[in-house]
């Protein structure tokens, strides 16, 4: 994986920064985009580039916006760097539980922007560069059982975005596939709060009942399928769309809770 580099969306915080360590631990130089996260964003550079020497680069911009998305890539190629590896981790959440008839439009295109057509607008700039190199890697997030298009009570706008973005997952790994391109889909199970930037080396000194492995999921769970996934002796897994959960029916337990 020598250099190559990866854009990673929300790469400041959570599991997008436990993405960031584990790509630059193998050498892979980053771009990483936040939001609001910038004093997060410059630690974790200063951290990344003293331990493993890789470049980095940061880029602040909210990708519900299409005006920032294309801002992003005009920087990058201002600074002349190729994207080879694209993990879309951004996503856009509204906590409130909402009935689908409460969301304002702002609300409802802030998701559906920023889970989904963030992906096509970053993706119809990168993916040129990564056809000419024959070799590229796109990967998104997702939910639990995301790609049978369940509902999920007052997550309408979230769970329309990312079962869409299943389909466009699966829809550029037919398409780019000649190119030695693949795309793929990880869905976490329900990783929250500290454990999103914990390590599974802690996560194994705890006891969770409710979890059928007995642990709680960490970062680093979704960060080391991430990592296989982009490896080059991955190139079979394309069009995949990947549960992370230690078992748990997360999509069931969140109806149960309704």
């Amino acid at each position: 994986m020598n250099l190559k580099t990866a854009l990673i969306t929300g790469g400041a915080t959570g599991i997008g920064k436990k993405i960031a360590e584990e790509l630059a631990q193998s050498g892979i130089n980053l771009v990483v985009n936040y939001r609001s996260s910038e004093n997060e964003a410059i630690t974790l550079a200063e951290g990344l580039i003293a331990k493993y020497g890789i470049r980095m680069e940061l880029i602040q911009g909210d990708v519900s916006s299409q005006e920032d998305c294309i801002q992003i890539c005009e920087h990058i190629k201002q600074k002349n760097i190729t994207i080879d590896i694209l993990i879309h981790n951004a996503g856009p959440y509204i906590h409130e539980r909402k009935r689908l008839t409460d969301y304002s439009f702002d609300e409802w295109n802030y998701l559906i922007n920023g889970n989904l057509n963030a992906v096509f607008y970053l993706t119809r700039e990168l993916i040129p560069k990564m056809r000419e190199k024959k070799w590229g890697r796109v990967i998104t997030i997702g939910f639990d059982r995301v790609e049978t298009a369940p509902g999920w009570v007052y997550r309408s706008a979230f769970a329309a975005a990312k079962t869409g973005l299943a389909s466009l997952t699966r829809t550029l790994s037919l398409e780019e596939a000649e190119n030695g391109i693949t795309a793929n889909m990880v869905c976490p199970g329900d990783i929250t709060g500290l454990w999103k930037e914990m390590n599974i080396l802690e996560a194994t000194s705890q006891v969770l009942t409710s979890t059928p492995v007995g642990r709680p999921g960490t970062g680093e769970d979704i960060s080391r399928v991430v990592a296989f996934l982009i490896d080059n002796q991955s190139s079979f897994i394309t069009g995949s769309i990947i549960p992370v959960t230690g078992g748990v029916d997360v999509l069931g337990k969140v109806h149960n809770k309704s």
